[in-house]
């Protein structure tokens, strides 16, 4: 089971990273002015994520998805990432680069098995 934890930032706001039961980080937020704003943002994933569609960016003439959906895109980089959007069409929680692009779609599915019932500490 996963969990999100919560950090201050150095510039005083706070975070939240969503890790798997390994520690490795399968997502992450903005930076928040508030505690409560932040443990919205954590809410607004576990409420989005389950039900959220994917739009796979990388395909030409690919079919645009209602939100809440992950965006899956190609980075300047040339690695694949995500960007999961709330319903407001805001980005709520964003994905680490993969070389590949099925590891890009196994961290989407990752969110959604790990933020379920997933506990919040703050560090």
């Amino acid at each position: 089971m996963g969990k999100f934890v919560i950090t201050e930032t150095k510039n005083g706001g706070l975070k939240f990273s969503l890790k798997a039961s390994n520690g490795q980080v399968i997502a992450s937020s903005q930076v928040y002015k508030s505690e409560a704003s932040c443990r919205k943002g954590i809410a607004s994933v576990v409420r989005n994520a389950a039900v959220a569609a994917v739009e796979d960016q990388t395909v030409e003439e690919f079919e645009v998805k209602k939100n809440p959906k992950f965006e899956v895109y190609a980075d300047k980089a040339g690695e694949f990432r995500f960007r999961l959007k709330a319903t407001n069409g805001q980005i709520i929680a964003t994905g680490e680069g993969y070389k590949k692009l099925t590891s890009c779609f196994n961290g989407i599915e990752s969110i959604r098995k790990n933020s379920v019932d997933a506990p919040i500490v703050k560090e």
